[in-house]
């Protein structure tokens, strides 16, 4: 009866340990992790915008489309919707081809 109870008591052990360091690993240990898990994990995380606003507001200082939309549609103040189209930059990056 000692050993089982002593079988259970370090099993417990071993399983908290193992959650603790699960738990608080830095993303680059997070890759070892079991592929179902990373997927969850993945869609649960908040997605991080590529493109933040900083103050600029002209075509001439994007570099794409995609950032151009970017700030047209989150920041204030942007001049890069001439005709009013919703389409930012069409002669740099918006143009027929998007």
């Amino acid at each position: 009866m000692k050993k089982l109870l002593l079988g259970i008591l370090v099993g417990a052990a071993g399983v908290s340990a193992f959650n603790h360091v699960t738990r608080n690993a830095p993303a680059s240990e997070a890759v070892a992790m079991d592929e179902p898990t990373q997927q969850v994990e993945a869609a649960e995380a908040p997605v991080q915008p590529q493109f933040h606003c900083d103050g600029r507001v002209y075509c001439s200082q994007m570099t794409s489309c995609d950032e151009a939309m970017f700030f047209l549609e989150n920041c204030p103040g942007v001049k890069m919707d001439g005709e009013g189209d919703g389409i930012p930059c069409e002669r740099q990056w918006c143009g027929r081809h998007r």
